[in-house]
């Protein structure tokens, strides 16, 4: 595959002399992203009807279907999978090369992170933003349910996914990603630490027990459909506890952490800003570490962005 202008020559099944563009990349790109033809056109200002008779006709020329359509909707296909990942590669080069030579910031800059509740992912997106976000970009960052972190990276609908593996959910999660052509990537191990409220009865603690938990409610991230026991944010979710709340976002926990003197279990790493001045972290006696990283897609390249959010990350947990 060549670039060559705003032209890109693909060897293989295509014809000699046919092209592709970065119009055409971008179209495929902003589909994916979205999931449905009618979003996608509106996100690039074209009329439905044209942006589906473009893809049409790249899966023509290219003599592949990258999208496989359904009553339920749109999806890729697992050959525009690797279409999907050779693009982005493409796009991502074509921006490099217009910031170095144009000085025109490479166009709208894009990226997407899908994680787990960590706050270090919070602050790295943060400094992501402040080095790249300039007069133009469209950034995501999801905070979601763990099955989704995955499909997210293996659609590449985000380049970088953050989770953690641990004695009880490695086995089942290392077979989902390798299932998915994912990898992981590991950042660091921490020791489980129990959130609670600084006026929590046992906030004098210096270690806590799973025994001193039990009156209190255990809150946990819903993982919705797949809210299965290997997808759980918390560590020891087999444990069987009296008092149970799942919540969705990390504002309510902390809201309810306080108001129920209720407690979750998390990687200890805490940050006053986005979690309170109200929010402590005390060590948890006598459970397996947490090894915290991010996945990405095997068949993809970091972009510039990918790799400035991995620098930014490590910086806060290191």
């Amino acid at each position: 595959m060549k670039v060559s202008g705003t032209v890109i020559w693909f060897s293989g099944k295509r014809k000699a002399g046919d092209t592709v563009t970065l119009q055409q990349l971008k179209y495929v790109r902003t589909v994916a992203e979205t999931g449905t033809i009618t979003e996608a056109a509106e996100k690039l200002y074209i009329s439905q009807p044209s942006l589906t008779n473009a893809i049409h006709e790249l899966e023509k020329e290219m003599n592949i279907r990258i999208f496989n359509r359904t009553n339920k909707g749109i999806s890729l296909s697992r050959e525009g999978e690797d279409f999907l990942g050779y693009a982005r590669q493409v796009l991502e080069q074509a921006a490099i090369l217009e910031d170095k030579y144009k000085g025109s910031g490479g166009g709208k800059k894009q990226f997407c992170v899908s994680t787990q509740h960590y706050s270090f992912a919070v602050n790295a997106f943060v400094d992501l933003i402040k080095e790249y976000g300039q007069e133009e970009y469209d950034f995501s960052l999801r905070e979601t349910q763990t099955y989704e972190i995955i499909e997210d990276v293996a659609r590449m609908r985000s380049e970088i996914g953050l989770l953690f593996l641990n004695d009880f959910n490695e086995t089942v999660i290392r077979k989902i990603l390798k299932s998915r052509e994912l990898e992981f990537h590991p950042l660091f191990v921490a020791k489980p630490h129990v959130f609670i409220s600084r006026k929590h009865p046992l906030a004098d603690r210096e270690i806590i027990t799973n025994e001193e938990l039990m009156p209190y409610p255990y809150l946990s991230f819903e993982q919705g459909e797949h809210n299965s026991f290997y997808f759980s944010e918390e560590i020891f979710s087999v444990s069987e506890r009296k008092k149970n709340i799942r919540v969705r976002d990390r504002a309510t926990l902390f809201n309810l952490l306080i108001g129920l003197d209720g407690y979750t279990v998390c990687s200890g790493v805490i940050d006053r800003k986005l979690n309170g001045k109200d929010i402590i972290a005390v060590p948890l006696a006598e459970e397996s570490s947490m090894h915290i990283g991010y996945i990405t897609h095997g068949k993809g390249l970091l972009s510039r962005l990918g790799s400035s959010y991995l620098e930014a990350l490590k910086k806060y947990v290191e």
